[in-house]
């Protein structure tokens, strides 16, 4: 009895441990605007689990909570999923937000070219779950890519601490980021609250957080509903469409790009506030053959790989697990 409740025991901690380093890689391509922490989940196996076990926060979850049915309530919204995967999320996000900023801010062009290698060799992760590549697959994978292309090119907007705007930021951001493809942290940028939301995460700012926290919380709950409908019906569209999100993206990620900012008449730079820049919009460009082209290179390929090196390792889990399923007892 002790060996198998020890056996058990390993089992269950190395599921949770797993599942944190998922969400701890869901967090950290969060932060990043362009990057979808939902395009992890999807190539690591968890997306549909995550999108149900967030809709199961329905009127029976509630009615459970309140008769303090802990047991009940943690089986019906499959707790033992979702804190070790919110827990390694929250711990990413905290503990990588000045890191990613400072990359971000000091080396953007070196930090979009990891994050670009890995979202193209996620279009072919997301791309291969798709039973059959007929017409609606097809032109649903064209409308996300034009979605996703269109995203890349709006204006964003300047800065609005409203808590009201944060709270819509909140429901808007987080219905992005569990969608492969829209990166949460980018549609931060167009509404204009992408630096002042990083910025209240590294000062615990509550004042801000607050209103985001209860504004995702809100999101997560009511579009989990819309993806888990979405999924069982028209899984191949859907799929087809998630893949059109992640391949459009890469325009949104492109590495080489300058910010272009708002000018007078006059072509002088308006600034905000005396010191602030306003951004809107982005141009990009080829790169140059340097160094700097060669390192962002490298940096595409150690993207690229650890995207793979994760699809093959959830690939050979699947296998096992359907091998155990079929076997005879």
């Amino acid at each position: 009895m002790l060996p198998q409740r020890l056996d058990t025991f390993m089992k269950n901690t190395g599921r949770y441990a797993a599942l944190a380093a998922k969400g701890a890689a869901m967090g950290a391509a969060n932060v990043i605007p362009g990057v979808s922490g939902g395009t992890i989940a999807f190539i690591t196996g968890i997306y549909e689990e995550l999108i149900d076990s967030i809709k199961s926060f329905d009127v029976k979850a509630l009615k459970l909570a309140l008769g303090f049915k802990v047991k009940e309530f943690a089986e019906h919204t499959n707790l033992s999923f979702l804190i070790p995967l919110f827990a390694g999320i929250g711990v990413s996000i905290f503990s990588l937000a000045k890191l990613l900023e400072y990359c971000f801010v000091n080396h953007e062009t070196l930090t979009l070219a990891f994050f670009f290698g890995l979202i193209v060799a996620s279009v072919y992760l997301v791309g291969k779950q798709i039973n059959k590549w007929d017409a609606p697959a097809l032109a649903m994978l064209v409308v996300g890519t034009g979605i996703a292309v269109g995203i890349a090119f709006l204006k964003p907007a300047e800065p609005n601490p409203n808590p009201i705007w944060i709270f819509v930021c909140g429901i808007v951001a987080i219905s992005s980021m569990i969608l492969p493809g829209l990166s949460g942290s980018y549609v931060l940028l167009i509404m204009g609250n992408y630096l002042l939301i990083l910025g209240a995460i590294g000062d615990l700012n509550l004042r801000l957080l607050i209103p985001m926290a209860v504004g995702c919380a809100v999101g997560l709950v009511v579009f989990s509903h819309v993806l888990s409908y979405v999924f069982k019906h028209f899984r191949n569209g859907t799929i087809g469409l998630l893949t059109g999100f992640v391949f459009g993206s890469l325009a949104i990620i492109w590495p080489w790009k300058n910010q272009v900012y708002l000018k007078d008449v006059n072509g002088v730079e308006i600034l905000k506030r005396g010191t602030e820049k306003i951004v809107i919009g982005y141009e990009r460009f080829l790169p140059v053959i340097d160094g700097q082209f060669f390192v962002a290179m490298a940096l595409m390929l150690v993207g690229a790989a650890a995207v793979i090196v994760i699809g093959k390792f959830d690939d050979q889990k699947s296998a096992k697990k359907s091998a155990a399923e079929e076997k005879p007892a």
